[in-house]
């Protein structure tokens, strides 16, 4: 493994705790407003939702230190996108940081929004294409008509591609339970400052 792929390799299996920085930095420096938490939460519960309905699909394969895949899933969400789990995770991301700032001062929110999800793109950045290096690897020509077929992060409108892979939402409390903490936690953080105010 050279230096590079090694580099890869640990931001994917950290992942999680160098995405719980700016979830951090929101809890101690925001400052929500009831009209942010109106419009932030709904924004955030979708995101959750697309998760949930992706994780439905590809199982707890997905809470790993390292890549693996027993099958190219292409069905449901990864019939529109490629990588549904991180677009509902950049999506929750973005309604948590909007339902935290609302009282901050113009250029505090702008920088607080904009530290969150520069943080998720650079992280995502390099997960992404670590888990294409891999599923390439190991699916070979099926990934690649995939990829011809299907956008790596803007949904398509319609489904592309041949759909595999079934739903099975039992999967979903297995593979969520670290994500509904995390989740229920930044509620209560944002129900606690709410009442700060």
């Amino acid at each position: 493994m050279n230096e590079s792929s090694e580099v890869d390799a640990f931001v994917f299996a950290r992942r999680g705790e160098l995405l719980a920085v700016p979830a951090v930095m929101l809890v101690v420096l925001g400052e929500p407003s009831a009209f942010s938490i109106a419009v932030g939460l709904p924004l955030a519960f979708a995101g959750e939702a697309i998760r949930a309905w992706a994780v439905g699909y590809s199982g707890v394969t997905t809470r790993g230190d390292a890549v693996i895949a027993p099958a190219l899933v292409t069905g449901g969400p990864y019939a529109y996108v490629r990588n549904p789990l991180y677009v509902g995770n950049f999506i929750t991301a973005l309604g948590f940081a909007i339902a935290f700032t609302g009282a901050n001062g113009p250029r505090s929110r702008a920088t607080l929004v904009a530290a969150a999800l520069a943080t998720m793109l650079a992280v995502y950045g390099v997960v992404v294409p670590h888990e294409e290096r891999y599923l390439r690897a190991t699916f070979g020509a099926e990934f690649d008509e995939y990829v011809a077929a299907v956008p790596r992060v803007l949904p398509r409108t319609e489904p592309g591609g041949s759909e595999a892979g079934t739903y099975d939402p039992s999967v979903i409390g297995r593979a969520e339970s670290r994500t509904f903490v995390t989740f229920g936690a930044m509620l209560l953080a944002l129900a606690f400052k709410a009442r700060q105010k």
